[in-house]
């Protein structure tokens, strides 16, 4: 099979209909064989017997029903299990990405062996409390990855190898973060097609403001646990040993002084000092920081999976 669409969705009746035929058109006309995967996130409304009208109407329309809303993370997760094709490719479900897109998506994967390609939607038709920040969610996105080609991490329309979807991990508000968990797994070559940018013809948009804060947060933890998840003593014990040699040196620095005030008799208390209590907080942080360390390898060196390895293909004599 050549494509895999996944499509996550919430109370989205209105537009699937309309989706549905668009992207049966483009197919038809590239001669692609193709399957799509609607993923129903708990919806309301519904649409859940709008994707079961279009199953019985088109025999490559595939549905996943949560019993709950989830979020898009987990929907991607479960749609890239179900998926069949060489190339899978992802969109929003509210017609504001379009599969006139898709045979570019395709090739570049195919032909120019790209892992992962990421929609750019240059020009956008969204409020600028939404676009503003967006681009410094961008931004501080590629200086902490390192993923400096790319101006759109959290754009729906993507296009990935099959092995990509089958080898990463998408989970919490992971989604905005897949070219960076791609890249951590090993796929490299990302690449950025830039798409046009639909403006929205039914519902409102169903992400608020809060997903700007969460999506710092999220990147924070995924750089966290992609460099020291492993080896969280090379994080916790490097910091604490620091720390600690910090409380230290002001330690040393008042124990000299000290001798001094009394060689010149001027014996002042070192509990009066503020370097003290400085000497003190340093210490004890560094003695909990690296204790944090010991616990944690002592967890990742229990953890069942500490030894599972993405293996991209073997030779066997």
């Amino acid at each position: 099979m050549d494509i895999s669409v996944v499509i996550p969705l919430f109370n989205e009746e209105e537009s699937l209909p309309e989706l549905a035929e668009w992207i049966n058109t483009v197919m038809q006309k590239n001669g692609f064989s193709f399957e799509t995967i609607f993923v129903d996130d708990g919806s309301s409304d519904s649409s859940w017997d709008v994707i079961t009208s279009l199953s019985n109407k088109y025999n490559w329309v595939k549905g996943i029903r949560f019993r709950r809303n989830y979020g898009k993370s987990a929907a991607l997760s479960e749609g890239f299990k179900a998926t069949e094709g060489d190339v899978v490719i992802t969109m929003d479900a509210d017609l504001q990405d379009s599969p006139e897109e898709i045979p570019e998506l395709y090739r570049l994967i195919k032909e120019e062996k790209y892992d992962l390609i990421s929609g750019y939607k240059q020009k956008r038709y969204d409020p600028l409390s939404k676009t503003i920040p967006t681009k410094l969610f961008n931004w501080t996105t590629r200086k902490m990855s390192g993923i400096n080609n790319l101006h759109d991490f959290n754009c729906g329309l993507k296009s990935y190898k099959s092995d990509v979807v089958k080898n990463i991990e998408v989970y919490g508000e992971m989604h905005r973060y897949i070219p960076v968990i791609a890249k951590w797994a090993g796929f490299k070559k990302i690449g950025e097609l830039v798409v046009q940018h639909q403006a929205r013809k039914y519902g409102k948009t169903k992400f608020g403001f809060e997903r700007f804060i969460n999506g710092f947060l999220d990147l924070l933890t995924i750089t966290f646990v992609n460099k020291f998840g492993k080896r969280p003593m090379h994080f916790f014990g490097t910091v604490g040993t620091v720390s600690f040699l910090i409380g230290l040196l002001f330690t040393f620095i008042l124990f000299i002084e000290k001798l001094n005030n009394l060689y010149n008799h001027h014996a002042r208390a070192i509990t009066e000092k503020p370097m003290f209590y400085l000497a003190l907080v340093a210490i004890i942080i560094g003695v909990q920081l690296f204790l944090t360390g010991f616990l944690g390898e002592l967890v990742s060196r229990s953890a069942s999976d500490r030894n599972v390895y993405s293996v991209k293909e073997r030779i066997r004599g």
